[in-house]
C-alpha cells in the first residue's frame, strides 16, 4: 500500500510554466504546491483539479486553482500514457488566469505550440 505522500508521477515544468509560477504571490503559490501535490501523489484525479480539454484532441488536460475569486489553470500534457490517471509523467506546459473563453483557448493554443518545442 503506497504512502499518502509517495509520489506516483513526476511534474516536469516547462521554461513558461516557472516563470508564471514565479511571478505569482506566496497564496497563490501556496494553493499550486498543494495542487501540484494531488498530481504527485493521488491516483485518482478528481475533476475539480483536472480536467481533460476535449477540443484539442490529444494528451492536453488542465489543473485548475481556485484562488478567492481568481481562476488560475495551467496547460498539462500527459507525457507517457493518454489517460492522465495511467501516466508517470506530466508537464507542465503554461499557466495563465482565466478571463475568458478567447484567452482560455488562445493559452491551449500557446501550450500546444510549447508541447511541440519541447524535446521529451
Amino acid at each position: 500500500m503506497k504512502s499518502q505522500n509517495e509520489k506516483i508521477r513526476e511534474l516536469i515544468h516547462t521554461d513558461e510554466f516557472d516563470e508564471y509560477f514565479d511571478a505569482l504571490d506566496e497564496r497563490t503559490k501556496d494553493k499550486f504546491v498543494d495542487c501540484m501535490e494531488v498530481l504527485e501523489t493521488i491516483y485518482v484525479l478528481s475533476t475539480k483539479f483536472v480536467k481533460k480539454i476535449v477540443e484539442s484532441g490529444v494528451g492536453i488536460y488542465e489543473l485548475r486553482v481556485s484562488v478567492g475569486f481568481n481562476e488560475h489553470r495551467t496547460i498539462l500534457f500527459s507525457a507517457d500514457h493518454e489517460n492522465i490517471i495511467e501516466a508517470k509523467q506530466i508537464v507542465l506546459l503554461n499557466g495563465f488566469l482565466k478571463k475568458d473563453n478567447k484567452d482560455y483557448k488562445k493559452q491551449v493554443k500557446k501550450a500546444i505550440n510549447i508541447l511541440e518545442n519541447l524535446s521529451l
